[in-house]
């Protein structure tokens, strides 16, 4: 997978070119995952203009909608799949969904999620990925869309691009063959493009005195946030397979177009 330098979308990666198992490879400028598109220019971004998207999957919660609305290119459909929305419903805003209040408030920071406890949320909120029926809906159609060949070319995003985008991405390689250590490496890749984006505010907040470890935490992605949601899958589905047939109720014709339509 490669990283595409856009400048007015953040963290823009195309799922095209990533290894799956007997040589082959992800079919490249089909499936593509970024960051919020509220500043998406494709008259001043060359890059975003060339991709002709056609499909955009929003995973955001309505607040972080409503404080940063897409900016859709011409011609394309905007469709959302709120990941989140059973959690926020239930009264726990997710630690994901509000990245800028927590790092703009160090004392806070450090009472809802210093000791460790960023890390313990967000293991919990990769489960609700898998678990959640508003989650389970999002990925359904994130899947459904990608395997649909008149979606044309399609981007899926949240805010940062790492957390409800990194699982979704997960998935699709997954079921196109991926190899875990691909899987990891791959989710993991974002970290210096999300490191970028947020620079200002984890700056902000250390000289604030906000401890470092939890502005990482916040920011960046580890190995046992994704590790969490995959053993969700094996303890509720016992493969990925049964989790994306039986918790998703995507058809097995639906994963099957899926993989003629983007693997090479």
């Amino acid at each position: 997978m490669t990283a595409t330098p856009a400048t007015t979308v953040a963290n823009l990666r195309d799922l095209g070119g990533t290894p799956l198992s007997g040589g082959r490879t992800v079919r490249p400028g089909l499936v593509l995952r970024s960051g919020q598109l509220d500043r998406l220019d494709p008259d001043a971004d060359p890059v975003v203009a060339a991709l002709g998207l056609r499909t955009v999957i929003d995973f955001r919660t309505d607040a972080e909608r409503t404080a940063h609305p897409d900016r859709v290119p011409d011609g394309a459909r905007l469709l959302v799949g709120d990941v989140l929305a059973d959690k926020v419903n239930s009264g726990r805003m997710p630690a994901a969904a509000q990245l800028k209040d927590l790092l703009s408030d160090p004392v806070v920071a450090e009472e809802r999620l210093g000791g460790g406890k960023a890390q313990a949320l967000f293991a919990d909120v990769y489960r609700s990925f898998v678990s959640s029926a508003s989650a389970q809906a999002a990925y359904r159609m994130l899947l459904t869309e990608a395997a649909d060949p008149d979606a044309g070319p399609l981007l899926f995003h949240c805010t940062a691009g790492k957390d409800r985008t990194g699982w979704g991405a997960t998935v699709i390689l997954s079921l196109l063959g991926a190899a875990d250590e691909t899987l990891m490496t791959e989710y993991l890749s974002v970290n210096p493009a999300v490191k970028q984006a947020f620079a200002p505010m984890i700056e902000g907040f250390t000289a604030a005195g906000g401890d470092p470890d939890i502005a990482l935490a916040l920011i960046g992605v580890f190995p046992a946030y994704l590790e969490a949601a995959l053993d969700e899958v094996e303890t509720r589905y016992g493969s990925m397979e049964k989790y994306v047939r039986e918790g998703l109720g995507v058809s097995d014709e639906t994963v099957e177009a899926l993989r003629a339509r983007l693997t090479a």
